[in-house]
């Protein structure tokens, strides 16, 4: 056995060292002992067998993993205390003060993300305090009076509504201390009916508090009074410690009462790296719990949700852990009549799309992206399986399905619709372009089935044309289409090692996104659509000695455009001379 892992360890290194760090899995802790500390100095990523991470494949049939199977870290970093910040402290004393001087008698305690973050060593910036005996908005009364008596000044009460679709389901009270804003709300207990999200609120004890939140590493609290750490479910700190996404309450129960929880304990899962319990796998996946999903939750709320994931670090897992859960087509719904008819398990497919795009992201850098661009990218990439598809809507109107799940699955913007579907479009027509503007020979013949015709131009000119038009038409997120592209644009791959094709196939797509990119650049066309017109409309009707626009201004309008691109130093009298010859052959010919 130890020969065996010896000898996996030196094929790994023979064949990944040079390019980008892998993951392996051992058979079991003894084996892997001789090399594991040798991985981490490389800065390999070390998991447990049982619990790989899904769809990859090890060498030497090792072993063979299950897929969509979840990952655990080896542990979780988690202090024992909670450090404040200086700035903390002063807060937290004078609410103390507040407390003492009225003598109210009120336990005040920290809920939720700040918890959480602040044992796991990161700064949290989102300070929700949860009280015992009264109302937020009577408590921050309570602080302003304390305020104006020792002279200082008070500070304006916001209270934020109950809003149910926000899953606001009590009244918040929000104010700004030291230049902090701070919520405060009453420690409540929830009473659900069967067929509705929106509990019957209460005021709770700190028990009843944590039992009702939706996972057990968001439902401890810092007890300001005592300075103390509250575990209240008994198992909040071992759930973080071990990295596992559990409910307090039984999962199905939970996911019942409140569906979203099962998108919340997906994001959190994702977003940490941390497990989802079994239990709560099984939960997920139940038919009711995806009845509930459908029937209970806003596709607003589903909306933010997903996009908290799309815009997180981990989307490719969260989406994952979606698809697993045969969650997906309840998130992203279709109409109910569309076509063609999608094959079964498009839903791994887009999950898989999804996955090349974010590794291709983050191979060419994510920071050459805007978050914007990168969020619709993965958008984009997630729903490419769907560019073909349309639905007809109340006019019979063919409309592509992508704007379906947009307005109405996912109730987001209506200009990420409209982006995702131009970034498809555009995708499909670059691909096109890509053998030409890679191209080291000249180039004899150019047609594309998207641009018959153009003004008569060398076909270098011509090519010019054709890419300035297509990134007028997408503007700053060229460079988005492009790396789409590079999904549906073949690769040619020699390879006779079948352990290195994905990461050989995935160098090949980076180099040549980056090879057409500086093609681009070379041709000076990277911003060429704040390119202005050299002839305005008026000019144009002079010539044509026509008194009013329409179609034929439009149409020159176009072929103006068109030589422009093709002469990116002419003038605006070269522009004009050119017009009138055009012109004037036109009308021989006619």
């Amino acid at each position: 056995e130890e020969m065996k892992a010896l000898s996996i360890a030196v094929a790994a290194f023979s064949t990944f060292t040079t390019t980008r760090p892998r993951l392996f899995a051992f058979p079991n802790p003894s084996t892997s002992s001789l090399i594991l500390p040798a991985f981490k100095l490389k800065g390999f990523s070390i998991f447990s067998v049982h619990q790989s991470p899904p769809a990859l494949g090890f060498y030497a049939g090792v072993t063979t993993m299950v897929e969509g199977s979840a990952f655990q870290p080896l542990s979780v970093q988690v202090k024992d205390h909670i450090d404040l910040t200086p700035k903390e402290e002063q807060i937290f004393n004078r609410l103390l003060q507040v407390v003492e001087h009225y003598n109210m008698g009120t336990q005040l305690r920290v809920a939720g993300g700040w918890v959480r973050d602040k044992l796991l060593g990161k700064e949290c910036y989102d300070i929700d305090i949860a009280l015992d005996n009264m109302y937020g908005r009577e408590f921050c009364e309570k602080v302003n009076e304390y305020l104006s008596a020792s002279g200082e000044e008070t500070q304006g009460v916001g209270v934020i509504q109950c809003n149910p679709d926000q899953s606001k389901h009590l009244e918040t009270a929000r104010m700004r201390l030291f230049d902090v804003w701070i919520d405060f709300v009453n420690l409540r207990a929830e009473d659900y009916s069967e067929n509705s999200r929106i509990p019957t609120m209460n005021f709770g004890t700190a028990k009843q508090d944590a039992d009702r939140r939706d996972l057990t590493i968001n439902s401890l609290f810092y007890n300001i009074n005592t300075r103390s750490v509250e575990d209240l479910t008994e198992r909040g700190m071992a759930d973080l410690k071990s990295g596992k996404i559990v409910t307090p309450l039984p999962p199905k129960q939970t996911f019942l009462d409140d569906p979203l929880r099962v998108l919340r304990a997906i994001r959190f899962g994702a977003r940490f790296g941390f497990i989802l319990d079994e239990e709560l796998k099984k939960a997920a996946a139940d038919e009711d719990v995806r009845v509930a999903i459908t029937d209970k939750i806003s596709r607003e709320r589903i909306g933010h949700e997903i996009d908290l994931m799309m815009s997180g670090d981990q989307p490719v897992k969260a989406i994952t852990y979606i698809a697993d859960l045969k969650l997906f087509w309840a998130v992203f719904s279709l109409p109910s009549d569309f076509e063609p008819s999608i094959p079964d398990g498009c839903d791994r497919l887009c999950v898989s799309c999804l996955g090349s795009a974010w590794e291709l992201l983050n191979l060419i850098g994510c920071s050459s992206f805007s978050d914007d661009q990168r969020r619709l990218c993965l958008y984009a990439a997630l729903f490419l399986p769907f560019r073909e598809t349309i639905y007809r809507d109340n006019k019979a109107k063919k409309i592509p399905v992508v704007n379906y799940i947009f307005r109405n699955s996912l109730k987001l913007k209506a200009s990420d619709a409209e982006t995702v579907m131009s970034l498809h479009t555009v995708t499909k027509k670059f691909v096109t372009l890509i053998p030409l503007l890679v191209s080291k020979e000249d180039i004899q013949v150019l047609e594309v089935d998207w641009k018959r015709d153009t003004i008569e131009v060398p076909i270098a000119s011509k090519l010019r044309i054709l890419t300035g038009l297509l990134l007028r038409e997408i503007k700053e997120f060229w460079c988005v289409a492009l790396l789409l592209s590079m999904q549906l644009h073949p690769v040619d791959i020699v390879s006779s090692t079948s352990f290195s094709n994905e990461d050989f196939e995935l160098d090949k797509r980076s180099g040549l996104f980056k090879t057409v990119e500086s093609a681009v650049r070379t041709l000076g066309l990277e911003k060429v659509w704040e390119m202005k017109p050299l002839v305005n409309g008026k000019e144009i009707m002079n010539i044509l000695q026509i008194k009013s626009g329409g179609p034929v201004v439009r149409e020159w309008q176009q072929k103006l455009l068109e030589w422009q691109l093709a002469h990116p130093s002419g003038s605006a009298e070269e522009c004009l001379d050119w017009m009138k010859q055009a012109q004037s052959k036109r009308a021989r010919t006619e």
